[in-house]
């Protein structure tokens, strides 16, 4: 063969070598840059809300999601307003009262958000002035809540209906129920006698208490659940599954160490805030809420009816809210309890 023949195969070969080599070279980078993912997550400045709160200050969340993860956290005064974020694609998941995830799933026809575990029930209670003993002692009274549409919300118009007493949501009625911002503005108004009772989470509703108050009932239903966007699920569900093995250890560190997890949801609340609970506040808000990874299907199922029945939602049904299979995965592989949709 020419020798001319030899020296055009090898340089056909070494082209074809240095286009490979250039091809993986520009690759590798495009590759680590899809692997980088962030995940902004909303959370609520309440007790009720401890499960995050401790994933937080343990670092429960971060280890799970693993270094090629940032965690972009963004806690919220009100569910409502987690809500909107969530439409507008602000936030990939929420720690989030009930009914503004009802209003998610309705406003966007079912294709906004999953309920992916939950979290928290009972810690709301409604606590009014001393000598108010029955459901009939409210009328004429004014009453407050932290917003129209949220979880303490319908609670609260839900009771007043079944004992006879009417409520308008743009305010009047039998009584006057005042959303009020910021939820901590509460207290202030119970003091000064501005109204008379206010149904109220973990911690706020124990300061209502420490402030004069009397409770009148409590409220044990579910009253925070971890939900996700749609697309962020579909697109990331190994970053999915890390947030809810950080929400799943979050709990089982309440459940052990209820003492230190109280403080270590403080030192979150103290970060956020400013400034963190009275010990005594603390530990009486730990004590009246249950942190749990079951959404508490029939608990939810109760609480659209009653949305429904004072008229700040329209007939709905959960049929396709839940995708539970990730938990599910979880609990079944670490030995706990499967929950049900």
């Amino acid at each position: 063969m020419p020798r001319r023949i030899y020296i055009y195969r090898a340089v056909l070969a070494l082209a074809v070598l240095a286009t490979a080599l250039s091809g993986c070279g520009h690759s590798a980078p495009a590759t680590d840059s899809a692997q980088k993912v962030t995940l902004r997550l909303g959370y609520l400045t309440r007790v009720t809300h401890a499960s995050a709160l401790v994933g937080l200050d343990k670092g429960l969340f971060t280890k799970n999601l693993g270094p090629d993860v940032t965690l972009d956290v963004k806690p919220f005064g009100q569910g409502t307003e987690e809500a909107t974020a969530l439409l507008s694609g602000q936030l990939d998941a929420a720690y989030v009262g009930p009914n503004p995830a009802f209003n998610a799933w309705q406003k966007s026809s079912g294709t906004a958000i999953k309920i992916i575990s939950g979290s928290a029930t009972g810690g709301t209670t409604f606590v009014v002035k001393p000598g108010i003993q029955t459901a009939q002692d409210l009328r004429g009274k004014t009453l407050a809540d932290p917003a129209l549409g949220g979880t303490q919300d319908v609670s609260l118009r839900s009771w007043l209906k079944d004992n006879g007493l009417q409520t308008k949501p743009q305010g009047g009625g039998d009584v006057f129920i005042k959303p009020t911002k910021p939820e901590s503005a509460i207290i202030p108004a119970f003091t000064a006698n501005q109204i008379d009772g206010a149904i109220e989470s973990a911690p706020y509703d124990v300061q209502l208490v420490k402030a004069g108050g009397v409770p009148l009932w409590s409220d044990p239903g579910t009253i925070t659940i971890l939900v996700v966007r749609q697309e962020y699920l579909q697109a990331h569900p190994d970053v999915v599954s890390g947030l809810l093995k950080g929400q799943v250890e979050a709990n089982d560190f309440i459940h052990d160490n209820p003492d230190a997890a109280a403080q270590s949801a403080n030192n979150t609340l103290a970060g956020a805030l400013g400034k963190g609970l009275d010990p005594d506040v603390l530990k009486a808000s730990f004590q009246e809420t249950t942190f749990t990874n079951d959404p508490g299907a029939a608990s939810l199922k109760d609480q659209v009816q009653k949305a429904v029945s004072v008229g700040l939602l329209d007939p709905l049904k959960l049929d396709g809210i839940f995708d539970l299979q990730p938990l599910n995965e979880i609990l079944k592989g670490s030995g706990k309890p499967q929950v049900d949709a």
